[in-house]
C-alpha cells in the first residue's frame, strides 16, 4: 500500500486530481486508445477466425496488428495515469482486478499467437490454421470482456 500511496502523491496524480480539464483529456485519450485497440483487433480477429475470407489476411494482418499495438501501448500509458489518481481504491475494486487479469490473458494470447508458426504462415502466405482461428476467437472474447470490465469499474 505504501507504493500505491506514493503513486497517488506523485505530481502527475496530483495534477490530474486538481485539474478536471487535464483529467478529461487523459480520460479521452484513454478512450481513443481503447477504440484504436479494439477497432483494429476485432476486424483482425474476425478475419483470422474465418469471416471476410475475401480480404487477404497477409495484407491486413500486419497493419491491423501494428495499429492494435499502438492502441494497446497508448491505453496502458493513459490507463496508468488514470490509475495513479486513486490507486489504493482501484486495487480493491473487483472490476479493476478483472480488467487487469483479462488484459494479462490478452497479452499472453497475443504472445502465443505472434510467436507461433500459425501467425507467420498467415502473414506470409495467407493461410490461417485452425489453432490461429481459435486463438483469434479467444482474443476477441478477451478484449471485449476487458472493455466491459473497464466500464464496470465505475459502477462498483
Amino acid at each position: 500500500m505504501d507504493a500505491l500511496e506514493w503513486l497517488q502523491a506523485t505530481a502527475l496524480a496530483v495534477a490530474l486530481r486538481r485539474s478536471a480539464t487535464f483529467y478529461m483529456f487523459v480520460n479521452a485519450a484513454h478512450i481513443l486508445a481503447i477504440g484504436l485497440l479494439v477497432g483494429a483487433i476485432l476486424p483482425l480477429d474476425l478475419r483470422l477466425a474465418g469471416f471476410f475470407r475475401k480480404v487477404p489476411v497477409e495484407i491486413i494482418a500486419p497493419f491491423l496488428s501494428r495499429a492494435a499495438g499502438i492502441g494497446l501501448a497508448a491505453a496502458i500509458l493513459t490507463g496508468f495515469c488514470l490509475f495513479s489518481v486513486r490507486a489504493v481504491e482501484y486495487v480493491q475494486n473487483p472490476a479493476f482486478l478483472a480488467k487487469l487479469g483479462l488484459i494479462g490473458l490478452g497479452l499472453l494470447n497475443l504472445l502465443t499467437v505472434h510467436l507461433g508458426r500459425g501467425w507467420k504462415t498467415a502473414i506470409s502466405i495467407g493461410i490461417v490454421r485452425p489453432g490461429l482461428r481459435l486463438a483469434a476467437a479467444l482474443s476477441a472474447a478477451i478484449w471485449i470482456a476487458a472493455v466491459v470490465a473497464g466500464r464496470w469499474i465505475g459502477f462498483l
